[in-house]
C-alpha cells in the first residue's frame, strides 16, 4: 500500500497538513489535518509498503500496545481508502 501521487505533507505552525497538488486538485478539494502521530504513519506510507511493517515502526516509534497501535491503524488505513488516498 502506498499514498498516491501528488499529496504533499506539510507542517504549518504546529499543525501538519496533506494538500493535494498537480492532478490530484481537481480529485480532492481541500486538505487534511493530522496530528504528529498521523504525519508519522503518513511519511511510512509515502512509499510502497505493508500494513505490519508500519506497525513495526510505529511499535518501534512510541510507546504503546500493539493491539492499540493495529487499531489505530486500520482505522487511518479505511479513512485513507475511504477518501481514495491509498493505492
Amino acid at each position: 500500500m502506498k499514498i498516491k501521487d501528488n499529496y504533499m505533507l506539510r507542517k504549518v505552525a504546529d499543525t501538519f497538513v496533506v494538500v493535494p497538488v498537480g492532478e490530484a486538485v481537481a480529485e480532492f478539494n481541500g486538505m487534511i489535518n493530522l496530528n504528529e502521530v498521523g504525519a508519522f504513519l503518513w511519511r511510512q506510507l509515502e512509499s510502497e509498503t505493508t500494513f505490519e511493517s508500519v506497525l513495526q515502526a510505529v511499535l518501534a516509534e512510541y510507546e504503546v500496545d500493539e493491539s492499540v497501535a493495529k487499531a489505530d491503524l486500520e482505522r487511518f488505513v479505511k479513512e485513507l481508502e475511504e477518501a481514495n488516498l491509498i493505492v
